[in-house]
């Protein structure tokens, strides 16, 4: 982002503005990004990385079921309070 300051500067522009054009652009975030440093691997996965990336695309699909699941019981009970929540006057 300090590498679009000139231009921000230049066309008026404020830093919220340019940060949600970047993460709603097609290549989002990641392309306004400087590259990794330090110890990331641009090659292929070792044996560890894959089992790691396996597991965490394990957890990430149970945690989307669990998060589904929520969802629809909220609903559910949202739609059923609603119901119970009438009261009569008995008049």
């Amino acid at each position: 982002m300090q590498a679009a300051v000139p231009t921000m500067k230049e066309f008026g522009l404020h830093a919220t503005t340019v940060a949600k054009w970047v993460r709603l652009s097609p290549m989002g975030v990641a392309a306004a990004l400087p590259p990794p440093k330090g110890n990331v691997s641009q090659g292929p996965l070792n044996a560890a990385e894959r089992q790691e990336l396996i597991e965490l695309r394990r957890k990430l699909r149970q945690v989307q079921m669990e998060r589904d699941i929520l969802a629809k019981a909220t609903a559910w009970f949202a739609g059923k309070s609603e119901k119970t929540s009438i009261t009569s006057t008995g008049s």
